[in-house]
């Protein structure tokens, strides 16, 4: 193996944002996994940032471990009985082996040294457990505001997403996947926001704090300023939509 990869971290600092202002995964995903997973006694929630999966795998699990390098990111994660919170890299969970039944890892996988993270989904993998890699890529707003999200995204931010922004662009279809795969149906989440919803969702990008850093909160203030223009009364709520990715394999017994 190559060495580790050091932990990049783009959000512990936002860390309270990130808490409030991310989506949940749909109950769909969750059933759709569960109904995959060998049995229901654990599931391993990696880069679980502030449980937005790991709450929902509670209501399938008897337990979930969820883990995330930032001690930040754990600290504002919502609390659960079913859930077990752990500071802890991906890549070496603290888990016995042949302990888990699902793996999920969910808006985090391009962060992740890869090869050392599948080492260790082999080892606490039970039998025939399952592994899930889910993205989100860009979202769709209802109504006049979608160009304009759609500029902000691709052309005053375009410059200021981390290189691996491009795996979650991709689906996460580029990154190599080493099981036994299957073939996912289509899901997405689906919220209704209003204006200060989706702009405190927009504010948790790892590109808004790079270009802030560079140039300022000036070109975020103009957008949210154009953003409100398109949208109307701020309180109305419109559909935000965000088609999942998902690579989901069999860990199979060796």
């Amino acid at each position: 193996m190559t060495e580790p990869r050091p932990f990049k971290d783009h959000f512990s600092a936002a860390a309270a944002d990130y808490a409030a202002h991310r989506p949940r995964y749909p109950a769909a995903l969750i059933d759709y996994l569960a109904g995959l997973a060998p049995a229901s006694a654990c599931a391993l929630d990696c880069g679980c940032g502030s449980g937005q999966l790991s709450v929902p795998l509670a209501g399938r699990f008897a337990r979930v471990v969820a883990t995330d390098a930032s001690a930040a990111q754990i600290a504002k994660a919502e609390p659960h009985p079913g859930v077990d919170y752990r500071v802890a890299l991906a890549e070496h969970s603290g888990l016995p082996p042949a302990s888990v039944d699902l793996l999920t890892v969910a808006q985090a996988a391009h962060w992740l040294d890869l090869e050392r993270f599948y080492a260790e989904v082999r080892r606490v993998a039970r039998p025939n457990a399952v592994l899930a890699l889910i993205s989100y890529g860009v979202l769709h707003v209802e109504g006049p505001p979608a160009p304009l999200v759609e500029h902000f995204y691709y052309r005053v931010l375009g410059p200021w997403w981390p290189a691996e922004r491009r795996h979650v662009e991709e689906g996460y279809q580029s990154l190599p996947f080493p099981f036994a795969e299957y073939q996912a149906p289509a899901l997405a989440i689906e919220v209704q926001w209003t204006l200060a919803e989706l702009l405190g969702y927009l504010d948790t990008w790892s590109a808004v704090r790079a270009l802030e850093k560079a140039r300022g909160r000036a070109p975020v203030e103009r957008f949210a300023a154009e953003l409100a223009a398109a949208w109307g009364d701020p309180g109305a709520r419109r559909t935000v939509r965000w088609p999942l990715a998902l690579r989901v394999g069999r860990v199979e017994a060796p």
